[in-house]
């Protein structure tokens, strides 16, 4: 009743070896063929042109700038009409 049926079996090895075989011929390996150094040209080429671009616009913004007239800061604060105009609300 209780008897194991194992004796004509052949148990299956849980552990493989990996390098039993080698049944795929490798292929030698080829060379890896960038275009890294086209690539740093072009980067450097638009970098250049984007540095130029910006200098040129903050020219134009410094020109703006001196020409919008600047308030004067440190004018006394007139009370007496702002009470006025809060009264007539």
């Amino acid at each position: 009743m209780g008897k194991s049926r194992t004796k004509g079996q052949k148990q299956t090895n849980v552990f493989h070896v990996a390098n039993k075989k080698i049944t795929k011929v490798k292929s030698k390996t080829k060379p890896v063929t960038t275009s890294l150094k086209k690539v740093n040209i072009m980067n450097d080429a638009k970098v250049s042109l984007i540095n130029k671009v910006f200098t040129e616009v903050q020219k134009e913004v410094k020109q703006l700038s001196k020409a919008i007239p600047k308030l004067p800061e440190n004018e006394p604060v007139n009370v007496d009409a702002a009470a006025n105009l809060m009264s007539q609300l």
